[in-house]
């Protein structure tokens, strides 16, 4: 499976140094599973991780799986590359991508995050460089480097979001919008989760298994979408037609096939 025909609905975080989380998270619903060596592990269990998160993608999941490594300058970020090149997973996760120069390689395809202002600035020219897979939006960094207040919502990340789809768009590339904080809150889940769809992510990264179900069911197409887009190719029959008191064209046609494109993968996957 190529990145370029991958649209993952959820990606899930999980700490490479919690096995029990691991063997976990194989049975779940998840597009994505994304092993974590930066944030979720403590200094002193950075090296466990690391070998965790090695041998735990040595068995799969039954979806791909990213390792997040620890960012460029850190003391880890070099063992973490290089164990994440010679692994089986199928994507690296860098934190704190700020421009091309703070990119690194690992024969992986490249999941960049968007952490900072200098990375919202640079998204469309780190979106565009070989092996970048996708842009992944942090919104936890982001909101902190805005001096955004933690308890307000995501008015102030606005511009930094549509600039980060705008830009993964630009390149054909996957866009992952940031974790949503609050687990005993899923109405605000649900909430986010339409609006990070409305602004055209393609999936949302999540930090509890509890959220899966939620961010799949509002990023996924409905049946009725489903049907919409479906009767929509069929009644087009070239330049712009009236259909179900809306104008179509050509592009709406794309769009409905990308979204029937998207729910036959999802199937093949399941």
């Amino acid at each position: 499976m190529t990145h370029s025909a991958f649209s993952p609905r959820t990606a899930l975080y999980l700490p490479a140094s919690n096995p029990r989380a691991i063997e976990k998270a194989r049975g779940l619903d998840a597009d994505m599973i994304m092993l974590d060596l930066e944030d979720a592990v403590p200094p002193d269990r950075k090296d466990e991780a690391r070998a965790a998160a090695v041998a735990a993608v040595e068995t799969g999941f039954g979806c791909p799986v990213a390792i997040r490594i620890n960012a460029i300058g850190s003391e880890w970020h070099a063992a973490d590359l290089d164990a994440v090149a010679h692994s089986r997973a199928d994507y690296m996760v860098l934190p704190k991508v700020e421009s091309p120069r703070t990119l690194a390689a690992s024969g992986k395809p490249l999941l960049a995050m968007i952490e900072t202002p200098d990375g919202v600035q640079a998204a469309a020219t780190i979106a565009r460089q070989p092996g970048v897979a996708g842009l992944i939006a942090g919104t936890n960094d982001l909101k902190a480097e805005l001096r955004i207040p933690s308890g307000a919502g995501r008015e102030g990340l606005v511009l930094a979001l549509q600039t980060i789809v705008l830009a993964a768009r630009g390149a054909g590339i996957i866009a992952l919008d940031g974790v949503w904080n609050r687990l005993d809150d899923p109405a605000g889940l649900e909430e986010e989760c339409r609006q990070g769809r409305a602004f055209g992510f393609d999936g949302k990264t999540v930090i509890h298994p509890a959220q899966i179900e939620i961010a799949n069911r509002l990023f996924g197409p409905d049946a009725a979408e489903l049907e919409d887009a479906r009767a929509l190719i069929a009644a087009f029959d070239g330049g712009a037609v009236r259909f179900r008191d809306r104008m179509i064209e050509s592009m709406h046609v794309d769009a409905a096939r990308r979204l029937i494109g998207q729910a036959e993968g999802l199937r093949r996957a399941d």
